[in-house]
């Protein structure tokens, strides 16, 4: 079956002029940052159709005449030719929004004949445009959307989040995703100590949901999140009344398998990451993703508690990551302040990890000379 990238056109291919929303005039005319060469490498690696949705409001009426859309159109569109980029189909609804029409996105009228069609494979498919609209469309439709926007707070008003796949105004993101895929993964860990969940998107945006029952090891681990750019989730319940060692090991575990199901093959990765200061202190993690696990821990602590996280439980807390992960970890941590250096520990993996996994699709090669990792 065919999927099918169906691609707003204003803020999406070209920038949306502000004021009218109408790019009725060559001086006008701004193409989206990065979108040749990130659609053309679409185009030509992939096979999907593609299909223009775009809602051109009153095209044809005295407020937006058509000698003035077709010059600027017909540009586009031969530009984005010239550059390998072509269009298998062309969708313009003309309505007024107040016209409710049944062609106007987010409606499908327009696109009746990929509805139903066995031909057609909707829910491999994808809706990108930088409008909740578009993404609603893509929930009439079916298939999933790819948001143009840095996150997916216009989405929240009518529920839409779970119906959008990426939030991104980076080209090189959209064509990385359509090319290597989420990296998502889910961890349930259940013993007779711990009932753990995990979700992680390595290709998230910092939004972070924890609750471990350790108020510093949940702040500790917001860090992992917020500064790596990653979506993470953590649920924990924990046998805190006997002590804190339970929870924090196992989370420990379930966070690192995680992060190992989430790379998956790894190819086009960077493999590698970081250092960071704090105030009085500075913090070094260095990191491979290269499949063994090593850990190698330079960092004292004298405190025996700072919240109510306890100190010696850093280092297990390292250990059991770096295992599950099967990742190479050399930490150091210089300076006074120990809540700073635990803090800037955690924020330099989050950095290391940010940096390692971050995904070259034009260099899409295990970063191995043996071939494997």
């Amino acid at each position: 079956m065919k999927k099918i990238l169906f691609i707003d056109r204003d803020g999406t291919l070209v920038i949306e002029p502000p004021v009218d929303y109408q790019l009725d005039s060559f001086e006008k005319l701004e193409f989206y940052p990065k979108v040749f060469r990130n659609l053309s490498f679409v185009r030509e690696k992939l096979d999907y159709e593609f299909v223009m949705v775009t809602n051109q409001d009153g095209l044809g009426t005295d407020s937006f005449p058509e000698d003035t859309f077709w010059p600027v159109h017909n540009l586009v569109m031969k530009t984005f030719e010239n550059e390998g980029i072509t269009f298998d189909n062309v969708c313009i609804d003309r309505s007024f929004p107040e016209d409710n029409a049944p062609t106007r996105k987010p409606r499908t009228g327009m696109l009746a004949q990929y509805i139903n069609n066995p031909e057609y494979d909707l829910a491999g498919s994808y809706v990108i445009g930088d409008r909740a609209t578009d993404v609603e469309l893509a929930k009439n439709l079916g298939c999933k959307a790819i948001l143009l926007q840095d996150d997916k707070e216009i989405l929240k008003e009518k529920s839409l989040e779970e119906y959008c796949s990426l939030a991104t105004k980076d080209w090189d993101k959209i064509a990385e995703f359509l090319f290597a895929g989420e990296r998502k993964a889910e961890v349930r860990r259940t013993t007779k100590e711990t009932d753990i969940y995990i979700f992680l998107n390595l290709d998230g945006n910092g939004a972070c949901d924890i609750s471990t029952g350790l108020g510093f090891f949940d702040h500790m681990l917001e860090q992992i999140g917020k500064h790596g750019g990653l979506d993470l989730t953590i649920k924990v319940k924990g046998d805190l009344e006997v002590d804190e060692h339970h929870t924090i090991e196992d989370t420990a575990i379930a966070l690192g398998e995680c992060i190992y199901k989430a790379l998956g093959n790894k190819r086009g990765i960077e493999r590698y990451g970081y250092c960071l200061p704090m105030d009085d202190c500075l913090c070094q993690v260095a990191l491979d993703f290269g499949g063994r696990a090593w850990l190698v821990w330079d960092a004292e602590f004298k405190r025996e508690k700072i919240g109510d996280m306890p100190t010696e439980m850093f280092l297990h807390f390292f250990k059991s990551l770096s295992d599950s992960a099967r990742m190479n970890l050399n930490i150091k941590a210089e300076g006074q302040n120990e809540h700073h250096k635990i803090e800037g520990i955690f924020k330099a993996l989050a950095r290391s990890i940010k940096m390692a996994v971050r995904r070259d699709v034009y260099h899409f090669e295990v970063p191995s000379s043996k071939g494997c990792i």
